[in-house]
């Protein structure tokens, strides 16, 4: 490999961190497509690469989120749990649902979780904070606060609707599985609606959770020969700088422009979900 490509890997990584670290998505969904139409590389060293770039994005930007007290630690260790048996059961299913029903199935849902985001603009952060509403949220100790530096003030929050929230991360683990791709497309609009996090808060919990679910998945791309060092390595540097950078960017923005810039993602992977379960090549592919 010569030295012009892995310096690709590396800026095509380093964008895909940047912005898969800001959202609390896994930088996979990006990286994979780019490798495989633009690098030409097989699509199982793509997603080697990008498990490892997954990995690195949560570790990268895992520090920033702690220090500025966004990640809540505690509620992702619960949800973690419910999202690692949805992707077992993912595992098993394997082979057989169709594949174009799965992506079908998915842009639907990207779509849903892009109008519920939209409807509910008014973030938690802008308001006040209701009445203790025990449950299991007071009875895990789920409920936090983090200083908003785009609001200027310190903002507390209940988590609401936690076992609603489970049964979607469940789905969203059993998704991510059955299509190959991190699941923090669907554990943003999951947190974001069921237990009505601000979402900063979820985009930083889900970057906390999406390195321990691609962690389960290396050791077995490893095994089957899937991860190349020549390929993971500047994906994995340009993954730690990017996600970084894009930690940064989500302690700045407001909430509204990142709650807008998550929906134009959705609505983009729900196209290009469409387009795979209709067997459609955008920009005059070939078919």
């Amino acid at each position: 490999m010569n030295m012009g490509f892995a310096l690709w890997l590396f800026a095509v990584s380093l964008g895909a961190s940047a912005l898969g670290g800001m959202l609390g998505m896994a930088s996979g969904i990006f990286i994979v497509p780019i490798l495989t139409m633009f690098g030409h590389l097989d699509i199982h060293v793509a997603i080697g690469a990008s498990i490892v770039s997954v990995i690195a994005c949560s570790c990268g930007g895992a520090a920033p989120f702690l220090r500025a007290r966004l990640t809540n630690v505690r509620l992702a260790l619960v949800l973690e749990t419910a999202t690692t048996l949805g992707a077992l059961c993912g595992v098993l299913l394997l082979g057989i649902i169709p594949v174009s029903v799965l992506f079908l199935l998915f842009a639907l849902v990207l779509l849903v979780s892009a109008r519920q985001m939209l409807a509910r603009r008014v973030d938690p952060a802008g308001t006040a904070v209701a009445a203790g509403t025990g449950g299991w949220a007071a009875s895990l100790g789920l409920d936090s606060t983090y200083p908003d530096r785009a609001l200027g003030h310190e903002v507390a929050y209940q988590v609401q609707r936690v076992p609603l929230g489970m049964l979607l991360m469940y789905g969203a683990g059993l998704i991510s599985a059955l299509l190959g791709i991190g699941s923090g497309v669907l554990k943003i609009p999951a947190m974001d609606t069921a237990l009505r996090l601000p979402i900063k808060v979820s985009s930083a919990t889900s970057n906390f959770m999406i390195g321990v679910t691609a962690a389960a998945s290396a050791g077995a791309c490893f095994l089957r020969g899937d991860i190349v060092s020549a390929v993971a390595g500047p994906v994995a540097l340009g993954s730690v700088a990017g996600a970084v950078l894009g930690a940064r960017v989500l302690m700045r923005v407001s909430n509204d422009k990142l709650r807008v810039l998550f929906v134009a993602v959705l609505v983009a992977l729900a196209a290009q979900m469409l387009f795979e379960a209709l067997h459609v090549k955008p920009l005059g592919g070939p078919a």
